[in-house]
């Protein structure tokens, strides 16, 4: 079976401190190993600061692990995230371009996505607007919408799932199912455990920057509220 990602004992650190030559670090993920099969849709959950959305970066190639490295059998990798990958002083049109560029289109390619992204975006005029003047959903709306239509070889998705109103939520969901039945292979990184359970085929559990678990969806999911509901205040975002 042909792997996307192989990933063996990566960990990732930073420096702590007002110096940039500071020999104080800080672990954010501990040898961390898993495989992410061509196709499939992998699930990560965890607490906030468990280290998931570093993760990404790394899978990303944004950031460098400490040691070892990522083994990638793909061509493209796009993660989406409302943190990343949208110059705020561009308009919607224009990071819809830069997005595409970024990805290996040529600009001929992605203008012809264009009028598709808008539409499922449900954004409208605004994409001639600067995306300073964007809210977080429409932000999610837009990004998601990009991310679908380049269709990388892997599609990293760090949260932005939860963001927006609930007919995005809906869509974006139903789109991911879709995907899962393709040669898309995915990366899922969510608070909400139940999404998580519906959409993966496998799932991750990280807890202070180490894998806890990993297994199929369901038995994860399960595992991880039974031990969070010992614990009812880090359920809550």
């Amino acid at each position: 079976m042909e792997h996307h990602l192989v990933l063996q004992d990566i960990s990732f650190s930073y420096r702590t401190g007002k110096v940039f030559f500071s020999k104080k670090k800080k672990s954010v993920l501990d040898r961390i190993s898993f495989n992410v099969r061509k196709g499939e849709t992998l699930g990560i959950i965890g607490r906030n600061g468990a280290g998931k959305s570093t993760l990404l970066r790394l899978l990303s190639d944004i950031i460098t692990p400490d040691e070892a490295s990522i083994i990638r059998n793909c061509k493209s990798i796009n993660l989406l995230s409302i943190e990343l990958g949208f110059s705020e002083q561009l308009s919607g049109i224009q990071n819809i371009v830069l997005s595409g560029l970024f990805n290996g289109f040529s600009k001929k390619e992605i203008i012809k996505k264009t009028d598709a992204i808008i539409e499922m975006s449900g954004i409208g005029d605004a994409v001639h607007n600067t995306l300073i003047t964007y809210s977080s959903g429409m932000r999610a709306r837009l990004g998601f919408s990009i991310a679908y239509h380049l269709e990388p070889d892997i599609l990293l998705i760090d949260e932005i799932l939860g963001v927006g109103d609930i007919d995005f939520q809906l869509k974006s969901e139903q789109l991911i199912k879709e995907k899962m039945n393709s040669d898309q292979t995915v990366v899922l990184v969510t608070h909400d455990p139940n999404l998580v359970r519906d959409v993966s085929d496998r799932v991750i559990w990280i807890e202070h920057g180490r894998v806890i678990k990993q297994d199929n969806s369901h038995k994860v999911v399960d595992s991880y509220l039974e031990y969070m509901l010992k614990d009812p205040v880090q359920i809550t975002k």
